[in-house]
């Protein structure tokens, strides 16, 4: 599973840097996936969005049910 939660986060990726903006795998912990927002995230004011209705459901959508996205500083 982490192989493709690896892949998945890289599309993502591409998707964030359109907009100036990037993110960061910290950890894989089980189902919980941690990540940075970076460049233009980081001060965004969405963030906690694009974390939970935009990756989070990605994720749990592609991948499986359980999985949990937590931002870390």
């Amino acid at each position: 599973m982490e192989a493709k939660i690896r892949q998945k986060l890289e599309e993502l990726r591409a998707m964030l840097q359109s907009d100036n903006g990037d993110l960061e795998l910290v950890a894989i912990d089980g189902n919980t996936v941690k990540l940075r927002l970076k460049g233009a995230c980081r001060g965004c004011p969405h963030a906690t969005q694009t974390i939970k209705q935009g990756i989070e459901a990605m994720l749990r959508r592609d991948i499986s049910e359980a999985i949990t996205v937590e931002q870390v500083q």
